[in-house]
């Protein structure tokens, strides 16, 4: 810590110089190294101070006190000798808080771009071919119409491959067009079980 005299103050501009007797040159000082004093120094008071070199070499008081004057009640933070550090990590945390947010901004580009190209492989292409009528005969024959009644909901596949295991001839359609390997549709007509005497009357 350093002790000198206020040798001249500019109150208009807001800085002066410090004469002190164990530093070869007047060192400039700043009202804002004194904003935490009660009041605002003049010339001729004695002043406590640290040293710091600035980046472009020159020196400045820091850590600056009015002997005999209070300060004001929230105490001033001293800092390091070396001040500017503080802008360029601040500097630094800026910068890689901006790569991090484009980072960001490209990976959502991205899986943005990939859902889409993944929805549009998965919707069917629809042709303008009209289907003839030959077409839906072919359908026809491959697809035989049956209409399943709605309480085939209640059926389940489980593992029953003969039409005297079925109650109702229902539950032996949802069988045939459900279930792996039934025996109920020898003639492969898509009616099971017709010679079921049970189901004489269903079909």
């Amino acid at each position: 810590m350093n002790k000198g005299l206020l040798k001249s103050w500019k109150t208009d501009k807001g800085f002066g110089f410090i004469k002190s007797d164990t530093l070869e040159h007047d060192t400039f000082i700043h009202i804002s190294a004194l904003k935490h004093m009660s009041r605002k120094p003049k010339v001729g008071d004695t002043i406590y101070f640290e040293v710091a070199t600035q980046p472009d070499g020159k020196t400045k008081a820091v850590n600056c006190r009015i002997e005999g004057v209070a300060e004001l009640k929230a105490p001033y933070q001293k800092h390091n000798n070396q001040p500017y550090r503080i802008s360029k990590s601040n500097f630094a945390s800026s910068f890689l808080g901006k790569v991090a947010s484009i980072g960001l901004t490209v990976l959502c580009l991205y899986a943005f771009t990939k859902y889409n190209s993944h929805s549009s492989s998965q919707t069917p292409i629809i042709t303008n071919d009209l289907a003839t009528n030959d077409d839906l005969a072919t359908f026809d024959e491959k697809y035989p119409k049956l209409v399943i009644p709605k309480t085939t909901q209640n059926f389940t596949c489980d593992g029953r491959q003969y039409c005297t295991e079925m109650r109702s001839r229902e539950e032996a359609v949802y069988f045939i067009n459900n279930c792996p390997n039934t025996k109920m549709d020898g003639d492969g007509d898509g009616k099971p079980c017709e010679n079921d005497t049970r189901f004489k009357n269903e079909w």
